[in-house]
């Protein structure tokens, strides 16, 4: 296995400029096969870029992805948002999905010029919220060899009718006020008050479905805080990548579904996924189910891994061993209903 590698670098301008901070992965191996050869650049080996979604970070369930893609030769590189985990910036905790946004394209520069990169076989991969910055960020670009959205939260209203469903009119009610408020306050300048991310049924947390707490918490690392920008409420709604979908049919997508998800609504991402001709993978799990130690981990790398044969090219000299640490040598086909 490679060993991480510590990385910096700029994102965004002005005042809200910071330096953002990750890791990065060398491929393994380095030799590509002679079938992929036609596809292959001698500039070097394709590279997963990886980033969490609501409130995570590089350190909580991102590195089993990474280190997965690594052995499989392909170079990775996880880093935090500004405001974030080990990433500077200001104001801590808060949610900007087109800041988010603006970090990722910071993050494809910086791993394009990584050595050993082939800076023409970017790959983007996005959980939960980062899964539809992934279908964002991708659009409009030509160094984006294929696009990996695990569990995407892609359309913000979806999820708020689902949350409608399955929280109290109280519940809703407050955290609607407290997201208003939240946003009022930060206008004025001052720092806006942060809510509980994650919390038992029942609490303030924005994440507070039963058994959510225990999930996130599995994968949290040192640098993850139980704690988010209020205002996030005012933000989700207008969050919808999904739309542009089909902007990206040029690009290979692999869309990976957990078809009990309760976050992040399952027919809103099949919805996006037909309209970007996507490649998707169902797995019979609820949101947090496909990270590692949960149910649907394994085969989620396994479905990512293959994808990225098909599409982008691995190295001969690290793909047996690869399928092989994820339990199988055998073959996918395009499509898998696993429910």
């Amino acid at each position: 296995m490679t060993s991480p590698v510590d990385i910096a670098f700029r994102s965004g301008s002005g005042p809200d400029a910071a330096e953002c901070r990750g890791w990065f992965l060398p491929a393994a191996g380095g030799a590509e096969s002679a079938g992929d050869a036609a596809r292959a650049s001698e500039a070097g080996s394709p590279c997963v870029v990886l980033a969490h979604g609501l409130g995570g970070t590089a350190d909580s369930g991102l590195m089993p992805f990474a280190e997965a893609f690594a052995a499989a030769g392909y170079a990775a590189l996880a880093f935090d948002y500004r405001g974030f985990g080990r990433s500077d910036g200001q104001p801590r905790q808060v949610v900007s999905p087109t800041g988010q946004q603006d970090d990722y394209r910071a993050a494809i520069a910086a791993a394009a010029a990584q050595p050993g990169v082939d800076p023409t076989r970017i790959v983007l991969w996005g959980c939960s919220l980062a899964g539809g910055h992934v279908l964002e960020v991708a659009r409009g670009r030509d160094d984006i060899a294929a696009v990996i959205s695990m569990i995407p939260l892609v359309d913000g209203r979806a999820a708020a009718l689902a949350a409608a469903r399955q929280h109290t009119p109280a519940s809703l009610l407050r955290a609607t006020g407290t997201a208003i408020a939240a946003k009022a306050v930060a206008a004025t300048g001052r720092p806006e008050p942060l809510l509980p991310l994650v919390g038992p049924p029942g609490s303030a947390a924005l994440l507070s479905l039963d058994g959510y707490e225990e999930a996130y918490t599995s994968v949290a690392g040192p640098t993850w805080r139980n704690e988010v920008g209020a205002s996030i409420g005012t933000e989700l709604g207008s969050f919808r990548p999904g739309r542009h979908a089909e902007d990206l049919v040029v690009v290979p997508v692999l869309v990976q579904i957990a078809d009990l998800d309760r976050s992040a609504p399952p027919h809103a991402a099949a919805t996006a996924a037909f309209a970007a001709r996507a490649e998707v993978r169902h797995y019979p799990g609820d949101h947090f189910d496909l990270f590692a130690g949960r149910p649907c981990h394994d085969r989620a790398v396994e479905h990512a891994l293959h994808f990225l044969e098909r599409n982008v090219g691995r190295p001969a000299a690290t793909r047996a061993s690869a399928m092989s640490a994820h339990g199988s040598t055998g073959d996918f086909p395009r499509v898998v209903d696993m429910s």
